[in-house]
């Protein structure tokens, strides 16, 4: 049946008796193609009834269907013409993981971070309404992204404006890490009502299972949001905002949806219908574990360690030493290797939610007020941060230590995720330490000095798999900027040439010295690990050269390059790394080769420079 719809025009045809083997293709579909190619699992199984009925009552591409980050956006593929090609999902020139609009004309807008759905949908609502159309607007938000400070603004202004939009609450009670804060609760309330529920189980026993069969419960889905609302009061959190509360529904209940659905078309104002699902349904294991099946790996991946998993064990050693350290997160508690922290020391973990902003200005209190806070965030969700990162932190020189997870190209999500924009923002704040390690081992090193010093620190750090090795000379105030020349002999030379490796890309720069060295070409290697600041010796040392390379998982406009590059005057500066555009999603190695950031690519145009 499945293969059939090439548009939401023939799901409309498809017959109510149809629907739930629909639904079952559908998630074995989803379920078929993120084992090959990883994705997001469990939110989009959650999200099958809830997207079908949503394509039954509303008519996209007029009617514009907007997803909040876009993890469920899988079902909404398949069903708008991407059935076929939707084995290529995640994959290097195949479709986006998140909505695109420039994949098909049913992506209204754009999505891969967290609570914007609603902010979007007013906009495009105010310009509907100038425009004098009529289509309807439906952002549908989780109640994860719900806790986002830039939800609740669009909420604010949602009520001052009283635009026609619909709200669908998709609420499984998890972001990715659990349900957090007082609207998690206030939600947990809204749809666990002892009485509502008692009222339900008596009323569907004497009715539902009569003659009338589907009617009837057409009849009861249409009054049952009403009925609810006698018994509970709690809808009127929503109302606050101005808007019309319809719900709970039970999200895996198409009929009932469907009811839910054109109740609020016909609303005139903004409503929010409320929808229950379970967070994986219908895989027992991502039903029983959904923060572990919220993202999987294509099967065969071998488990190996990462500077996430590095990271997190450390600082549960740190943690023990020093009372006075603690762990923030942003609903991404697995993603930043926090969970051991969290299990082991409790009291000392802090989940914000989805609300990086905050959290930054929360890890500012807590330093004011003699801890060390270590925040942990994808370099993506930084971005977020910024004024936070200035003003309160590095502006009053508190001892937070920030922790950029999944730093430069992180592969299959695409340009949403990659972290390549963050020394940019961040590379040149006064009173920063900011540094990237080649390795687990020199990452423990940074994270024990962080520690220690009492003033902001920032350490970013790829997806990748690293290794643990011999010791490396230890971080210092005393060492603060210095560049680790890695030459065998470990002196300085007299060559003409150096070549400088941030992080990561310290193992290509040594590849690509090897090299040259095969050839006759002397260069001086070197292991920046400080991005900001970079110490006067290190400078004088730099002006020596005739000629400098720097390799870096960046942007090179803005990144570490650049700021290397302003503070020398002599040496002639060439700078490698990522293109200054947004890059697509596939693997990490083609999406190098897509760019020339190769060993082969770089090795060449360096020969090249240097025999000039």
């Amino acid at each position: 049946m499945l293969e059939k719809i090439k548009s939401p025009a023939e799901l409309k045809k498809i017959e109510e008796k149809d629907l739930l083997i629909l639904c079952q293709e559908i998630r074995d579909y989803i379920e078929k193609v993120v084992k090959q190619n990883g994705g997001h699992l469990a939110s989009n199984l959650g999200a099958v009834e809830l997207i079908v009925a949503e394509h039954k009552i509303f008519d996209s591409p007029t009617d514009k269907i907007i997803f909040d980050v876009g993890h469920q956006s899988y079902t909404h593929k398949i069903l708008t013409g991407r059935y076929e090609s939707f084995t290529t999902i995640r994959q290097f020139k195949g479709l986006s993981g998140f909505p695109k609009f420039t994949e098909s004309e049913h992506d209204a807008f754009n999505t891969g971070h967290s609570s914007t759905s609603i902010s979007a949908a007013l906009g495009m609502a105010t310009a509907r309404d100038l425009n004098n159309e009529k289509y309807h607007i439906i952002a549908n938000i989780g109640d994860g992204a719900l806790s986002g400070g830039m939800a609740l603004e669009a909420l604010n202004h949602l009520g001052d404006i009283n635009k026609r939009i619909i709200i669908v609450l998709n609420d499984n009670e998890m972001s990715i890490s659990g349900p957090i804060g007082a609207i998690a609760k206030q939600l947990t309330k809204i749809s666990s009502g002892s009485l509502y529920r008692n009222f339900k189980y008596k009323l569907t026993q004497k009715l539902i299972i009569s003659s009338f069969g589907r009617l009837i419960r057409r009849i009861l889905s249409r009054i049952k949001g009403l009925i609810k609302y006698m018994f509970s009061s709690k809808g009127i959190f929503f109302e606050h905002f101005g808007l019309t509360y319809l719900g709970p529904y039970d999200g895996h209940d198409i009929i009932g949806l469907e009811e839910g659905f054109k109740i609020a078309k016909n609303i005139d104002g903004p409503s929010l219908v409320h929808v229950i699902t379970t967070k994986g349904k219908g895989n027992y294991f991502a039903e029983e574990n959904p923060e572990k099946y919220h993202g999987v790996s294509p099967i065969g991946n071998n488990k190996v360690k990462s500077f996430t998993n590095i990271f997190g064990e450390y600082l549960v050693e740190l943690a023990n030493e020093n009372q006075k350290i603690t762990a923030i997160t942003a609903a991404m508690c697995t993603g930043t290797g926090l969970e051991l922290f969290r299990e082991k020391i409790c009291e000392r973990f802090f989940d914000v939610s989805i609300a990086e902003q905050h959290g930054l200005a929360f890890a500012a209190g807590q330093a004011i007020s003699g801890f060390h806070p270590f925040i942990s965030i994808y370099a993506t969700f930084m971005q977020r941060g910024v004024d936070q990162v200035i003003h309160d932190i590095c502006m009053q020189k508190l001892p937070v230590t920030m922790i950029l997870d999944r730093a430069g190209l992180v592969g299959e999500d695409g340009e949403t995720h990659h972290g390549v924009f963050d020394i940019k923002l961040f590379g040149a704040i006064p009173n920063l330490i900011f540094m990237e390690p080649q390795n687990g081992t020199e990452l423990k090193q940074m994270m024990k000095y962080a520690a220690n010093h009492q003033g902001p620190t920032m350490i970013r750090f790829p997806k990748n798999a690293t290794i643990e090795t011999e010791e490396f000379d230890e971080i210092n105030d005393n060492s603060i900027g210095d560049f680790q020349l890695q030459n065998l002999n470990n002196e300085i030379s007299e060559n003409k040439y150096a070549i400088i490796g941030l992080g990561s890309e310290f193992n290509m720069a040594r590849n690509i010295a090897s090299e040259l060295e095969g050839k006759g070409y002397d260069l001086d290697l070197y292991n920046p690990r400080f991005i900001s600041p970079i110490s006067q010796s290190t400078l004088i040392r730099l002006e020596k050269y005739d000629k400098i390379f720097t390799l870096e998982n960046h942007v090179v406009l803005g990144g570490f390059g650049s700021l290397l590059k302003a503070r020398l005057i002599k040496p002639e500066t060439h700078i490698f790394g990522l293109p200054n555009k947004f890059i697509e999603h596939g693997s990490i190695n083609e999406l190098r080769t897509e760019v020339g950031f190769t060993q082969e690519n770089v090795l060449g145009q360096i020969e090249r420079i240097i025999s000039e």
